[in-house]
């Protein structure tokens, strides 16, 4: 279902003047100063005690981009879903803010039908829908006209009254990224980011991609700093709300046994991968602004390389853990442009087969130039410069179009100093801990044994452990643990503003390397795939392989 805010398509290359970001071909083009072209869980002992449920404070929650397709399939089913298991205050209130002329009936109707298409339980409960639904409200106007806000703040105000929201606001930016400014400036405006002694707390959450390259993310974290303090906003990467993601903190420092072995004495390399085995989609135009680097490098592959990296935070709270983690990023120096080429791999897919079905290349996709030079792959060899981790390399990759959707994280540790077993007829494999973060959640611990029988002969063998076997319970979507914690006034899982200009000052040298050189011959690797040649040859020249998932 198309949405208000999506970038409609003007043909392959088509850009109208001023119509946003440039492309990376645009970029390089411009650099070289040459014209651009166009059921309820079972009972489970393991389970006990493993959470304990705060209830939020009565709020409003003010969705700007209501209409957007982000809303309907993320941020309203995840609402929805906390409210189905009591998660939320009987005195919530939700306000979407929109330009269709909607009333707060069909507007309510809209979601309906989006939550029988993208909610995470189905069927829907009638009356569970019919309570939810009857603090759905809808406020039309334009993110410009500073009318809309001086009409929210009434509105706002007059909910406070009749449903007891006690002041208490969270604004919830699902808008395209060039409006984050706009609806900002004119918050602060109305003094709706405005927290009195006793008159209620006020956040706001801003969606990603935050910023475009290092100075576009200074740029918009001094527009944010002039309405909101840093502890009212809460930047969403929803990697972060993954469970599993969550629980590498807890699998570090809550066990003995592994932190002490986290440790450049003890480990090899480690591999991060995010891998999708679904094209662009009908997101051509926004990846086309993007690419891999800016979709997946500076966010997904940046914030599981600090929570991998990360020393003991002091405290388990938000910012002794986002300290640690720009303390990671501060230890890693930008690339040189040599470096860059040195380090870094960039591909883009072109026609293949995926799960025994024919595809197109990215230059066939909807709304992609056919000449582009956007990367869908991208793979980095990186280090970090402090004590415990000074050496060890870090190999990063996310792509577009690969043979399968995984996300893992995998700590490949050092070979034993001596073969001890000369006569096993071959060497077992060094020891593994493989962290699945996605779909098949779990930990994968390899490591030599002995084979039964007569002799000694030692292969390699796997201890699995799965969630869905162990706790017997659906774990909840990232966007439902982030809003609720946004709602808690819990900031861990957000990123600090420290923390994004830090990622992009790692990344951006990458990008502008990239503007004032030629692209690799693209495409440069063929959907199904796991990506181009150079990304294997980039572990090889290490004796290193990517690990096979």
């Amino acid at each position: 279902m198309s949405r208000p805010g999506q970038r409609g398509s003007g043909g392959p290359g088509h850009r109208p003047a001023n119509d946003g970001p440039l492309t990376a071909r645009e970029l390089r083009l411009s650099r070289a100063g040459r014209k651009r072209s166009a059921p309820k869980p079972a009972g489970n002992p393991l389970r006990e005690g493993l959470r304990l449920e705060r209830m939020p404070d009565p709020a409003a929650f003010v969705l700007f981009g209501g209409t957007g397709d982000l809303a309907h399939r993320k941020v309203v089913p995840a609402l929805f879903q906390l409210w189905r298991t009591n998660l939320l205050p009987h005195e919530l209130s939700i306000v979407a803010i929109g330009r269709r002329p909607y009333s707060d009936e069909t507007f309510r109707g809209e979601l309906r039908v989006s939550l029988d298409e993208f909610s995470r339980v189905l069927p829907i409960d009638t009356a569970v829908w019919e309570a939810f639904a009857g603090r759905i409200s809808y406020h039309r106007g334009d993110f410009g006209d500073p009318l809309l806000y001086e009409g929210l703040a009434a509105r706002l105000d007059a909910l406070d009254e009749e449903r007891g929201t006690l002041g208490n606001r969270l604004f919830y930016l699902a808008t395209q990224p060039s409006a984050f400014a706009e609806i900002i400036a004119g918050l602060g405006r109305a003094g709706l980011d405005h927290e009195q002694h006793g008159a209620g707390w006020r956040r706001i959450v801003i969606e990603k991609p935050f910023g475009r390259d290092l100075t576009s993310a200074i740029r918009l974290n001094r527009e944010v700093g002039k309405v909101f303090r840093e502890s009212q906003v809460y930047r969403i990467d929803h990697y972060l709300g993954k469970e599993t993601v969550r629980n590498i903190l807890v699998f570090r420092f809550g066990n003995g046994i592994f932190e002490p072995i986290w440790h450049r004495r003890y480990v090899d390399h480690v591999q991060i991968t995010v891998a999708e085995s679904i094209g662009v989609g009908s997101r051509g135009s926004f990846y086309e602004e993007s690419g891999a680097s800016r979709d997946f490098l500076q966010n997904h592959l940046m914030q599981l390389l600090a929570l991998v990296a990360m020393e003991p935070p002091a405290t388990f709270d938000a910012d002794a853990l986002r300290d640690e983690k720009v303390k990671v990023l501060r230890a890693m120096e930008p690339m040189a442009p040599a470096d860059v080429a040195a380090n870094v791999i960039r591909g883009q897919y072109g026609p293949g087969w995926v799960a025994g079905e024919p595809v197109a290349g990215y230059r066939d996709e909807p709304e992609v130039d056919p000449q582009s030079e956007t990367e869908t792959y991208v793979a980095a060899r990186l280090f970090i410069d402090d004590w415990r981790w000074a050496g060890v390399p870090f190999y990063l990759r996310a792509g577009k179009r690969l043979p399968k959707r995984a996300t893992e994280i995998a700590i490949q540790f050092k070979q034993v100093p001596h073969a001890l077993f000369k006569e096993s007829n071959a060497d077992p494999e060094a020891n593994l801990l493989a962290l699945r973060i996605q779909p098949d959640e779990g930990i994968l611990l390899r490591f030599a044994a002995k084979v039964p029988g007569l002799g000694v002969d030692v292969r390699s063998v796997n201890m699995d452990f799965t969630y869905g076997s162990a706790f017997s319970v659906d774990s909840p979507d990232a966007y439902e643990t982030l809003i609720l914690d946004a709602l808690l006034g819990d900031a861990s899982l957000f990123t600090r503003s420290d923390e994004v200009e830090k990622a992009w000052g790692i990344v951006t040298p990458v990008i502008e390397a990239w503007a004032d050189d030629a692209p690799p011959e693209f495409p440069n690797y063929a959907a199904g795939s796991w990506g181009p040649d150079a990304a294997e040859s980039l572990l090889l020249r290490d004796g290193r392989r990517w690990r096979r998932i």
